[in-house]
């Protein structure tokens, strides 16, 4: 296992873009990957872990890897691929990396994370993958999922062990590894996880790393459920959410974005703000409340964001 590896500087290549929705789709079921298209999602997360019965674990990565492959000759603009191996814990995974880190793959989606040490090490193993392939160095994004107690509350030195890191976040799906590790009683609600999704995006955004990610929501016929779960964490400050079943990912790409109207009144200020300005006045009333450069600067960066800059 290579220990020399490079690892990837702020000026080196870093694949990271604002996604609202990602969409689990099994490795094994690649025909699927239309119908993730067609939901409108923003990216695929194609998995070769849970999702996949160890029978079928060859046949997942063969498939995979010739979806890679497809994406890699598809034009410039398609949706992103990203793939969940398995665990770092043995060669296995390992050799996963070598067949997916290549042209095609936009990330890898890391699973039971419990210290930055796991990201290092998927780090050094990515960078040597994307050399031998001839890609740039940090091309290929990282997002280390959060799975255990150590991993959560060790959630900034992880988002910060590695540039390529992206994506990060606390998932908080009932009956999953977070619940059986922190011990909380999922509800609808989600007001037990509050806090613990509310730290760790914390700790993700001190670190740099980008477009914090949440989810998940398994009732897959309750969008009311969803929708309440999606704008609660876009209240919070995530960026987007992972998804299990392609009937979400409408209700969480409209809450992920901004209305029309939305980015009109932050036009509006924008153009209010610095129209004050050229005339020497730092504050204004603006509709109704008092607002000056920190708030036309909140509201460049959404406009900038949604392709409205």
């Amino acid at each position: 296992m290579p220990s020399d590896a490079g690892t990837p500087t702020s000026g080196e290549a870093r694949a990271t873009a604002h996604l609202r929705s990602l969409l689990f789709v099994p490795g094994h079921r690649t025909d699927w990957l239309p119908k993730a298209r067609a939901a409108g999602a923003d990216a695929v997360i194609l998995d070769l872990e849970d999702a996949v019965p160890a029978p079928d674990k060859p046949l997942a990565r063969a498939r995979v890897t010739e979806a890679l492959a497809e994406a890699a000759a598809e034009p410039a603009g398609a949706m992103p691929l990203f793939v969940r191996i398995n665990p770092l814990d043995d060669w296995t995974a390992a050799d996963e990396l070598r067949a997916v880190v290549r042209p095609g793959t936009t990330g890898i989606v890391l699973p039971k994370v419990h210290t930055a040490a796991d990201v290092r090490l998927a780090d050094r193993l990515i960078t040597w993958c994307e050399q031998e392939h001839g890609l740039p160095v940090g091309a290929t994004a990282l997002v280390p999922l959060l799975e255990s107690a150590r991993a959560l509350h060790d959630a900034y030195d992880i988002a910060a062990a590695a540039p390529r890191v992206a994506h990060a976040g606390a998932l908080t799906a009932p009956g999953g590894d977070v619940e059986r590790a922190v011990g909380y009683r999922w509800s609808p609600q989600g007001t037990e996880t509050v806090a613990l999704r509310s730290r760790v995006l914390l700790d993700v955004r001190a670190a740099g790393a980008p477009y914090p990610v949440t989810g998940l929501w398994t009732h897959i016929a309750d969008l009311t459920g969803l929708r309440a779960f999606a704008e609660q964490n876009r209240a919070l400050g995530y960026d987007g959410m992972m998804a299990i079943h392609p009937t979400h990912i409408p209700v969480i790409n409209e809450v992920f974005a901004p209305t029309p109207e939305e980015l009109d009144r932050c036009a509006r200020l924008v153009a209010a703000v610095e129209s004050a300005q050229r005339t020497g006045t730092g504050a204004l009333s603006f509709e109704g409340q008092m607002v000056d450069e920190a708030m036309a600067a909140t509201a460049r960066a959404v406009l900038t964001r949604h392709g409205h800059g």
